[in-house]
């Protein structure tokens, strides 16, 4: 195991020893806790009832308010009127938005023994110069994953570069007119977001509260024209993804790879159980030149909200949910990669998803890429605006055969003027 992960994993025997010796909570009157938690996706229920059953004092309500987006757009309204639950997921890319929106709960004080239970990056995903909003609770590097069956089928090497992941594009239309290397999907903002950040991309930063926005910086551009030359050179598909067309062509083996995060099998799979076995996952490609980083796609924090009345029985739920063994294997068995890393260590002693199921070395290509995330990410504080922006610029850029890097500039104009008009000091 990566050096750095054994390290904080031998520091977790006194937390482990904290947190063993918290007995059930308790209100002030001796009455059951009742918390009410918004969090989306099936898995949430077996572990809400696994810790239910094991915290008589504490017992939560989940209510799912939809996805991502959903779930912070409604939890914005919600705490404005004065209603939010006690807890929410939320992705985080939302979190900052959530924050300037006086919506979360600083719970530093709460969760300060934690730390050493997540690497430096992912914490830092909900701490902000000491102030935290929110636990780590899954995560998704990002990862090649690939048809191992077509690719042998095919004779075709795994790249380990993104030159060289063109290189076998050309080889795989020539093996096969019907099949393409990879998918460009316009609308998929985080997607674009994890290889630009891995390029070297800053979207967002501040500092004594002026912003720079970079959503056309050079590294950004750099991505844009590397997938343009793809899609002219007809190498790669440009449409959407899940599609009924897009899943017809998966089930035909005429999709090779989808660099992603790493909860992508349980997607291929749930679409395409008959290639059970068929997919593997190698390393994200890297640029030729620069060292092996990998930047998060995906993954949430746990987060208390500032309407809640009971922050120390949240703050015990959430540090059961993101560590607690019930909890991680709930978390495995439905494809989640968790944040922590006595969670990371229970994945590599698990067996790899079915869609990967015979590859022998899944996890280990998994805690590497964990162990090489591109740190100090920083989202803004309007994430769907910049969402919605890249995906209509994106989306009309492939319909109207206009250049991506034109697509990035029209995202920058608008997340740069929503801001001024907000208030926010802004250059870039």
């Amino acid at each position: 195991m990566h050096g750095r992960i054994a390290r904080r994993l031998a520091a977790l025997a006194s937390v482990t020893a904290l947190l063993s010796s918290c007995g059930a909570f308790t209100g002030d009157d001796g009455d059951v806790v009742t918390l009410d938690f918004w969090c989306w996706g099936d898995l949430q229920s077996d572990r809400v009832d696994a810790f239910n059953a094991s915290h008589p004092d504490i017992q939560v309500r989940r209510t799912d308010v939809g996805g991502g987006d959903d779930t912070a757009t409604k939890l914005l309204t919600a705490s404005r009127a004065g209603n939010g639950p006690d807890v929410a997921c939320l992705e985080y890319q939302t979190v900052p938005a959530m924050v300037v929106s006086d919506v979360l709960a600083d719970i530093a004080d709460e969760v300060g023994p934690l730390t050493d239970e997540f690497t430096e990056e992912t914490w830092q995903l909900t701490d902000f110069e000491g102030h935290v909003y929110g636990v780590p609770d899954d995560t998704g590097p990002m990862v090649l994953l690939y048809n191992k069956a077509r690719f042998d089928e095919l004779g075709l090497d795994v790249p380990e570069t993104w030159e060289e992941f063109a290189e076998v594009a050309e080889q795989a239309r020539a093996a096969d007119p019907r099949t393409y290397m990879a998918t460009f999907a316009p609308s998929e903002f985080g997607n674009f977001a994890g290889l630009a950040q891995q390029a070297g991309a800053t979207w967002w930063e501040v500092e004594d509260r002026h912003w720079t926005i970079g959503f056309d910086d050079e590294p950004s551009m750099r991505v844009a024209r590397y997938w343009q030359d793809l899609i002219d050179r007809d190498l790669v598909s440009a449409e959407p993804l899940l599609t009924p067309e897009w899943n017809a062509r998966v089930n035909r083996g005429e999709v090779l790879t989808w660099p992603s995060g790493l909860w992508s099998p349980s997607v291929i799979y749930s679409i395409a159980e008959n290639q059970a076995g068929d997919w593997a996952i190698a390393p994200l490609p890297h640029w030729e030149g620069d060292p092996y980083t990998v930047a998060l796609q995906g993954g949430s924090a746990l987060c208390v909200t500032r309407n809640s009345d009971e922050v120390d029985a949240a703050v015990e739920f959430l540090t059961w949910m993101a560590t607690s063994p019930e909890s991680i294997e709930v978390q495995l068995t439905g494809g989640q990669y968790p944040a922590s890393l006595r969670g990371q260590a229970a994945a590599a002693e698990s067996p790899p998803p079915t869609l990967t199921g015979n590859q022998e070395d899944y996890w280990e290509v998994a805690t590497e890429a964990a162990a090489h995330t591109v740190p100090h990410i920083q989202w803004g504080p309007n994430v769907t605006t910049a969402n919605d922006a890249f995906s209509d610029a994106f989306s009309a850029a492939i319909r109207d055969h206009t250049p991506l890097t034109d697509a990035l500039r029209r995202t920058q104009e608008e997340v740069v003027g929503e801001m001024e008009r907000v208030g926010y000091h802004v250059s870039g």
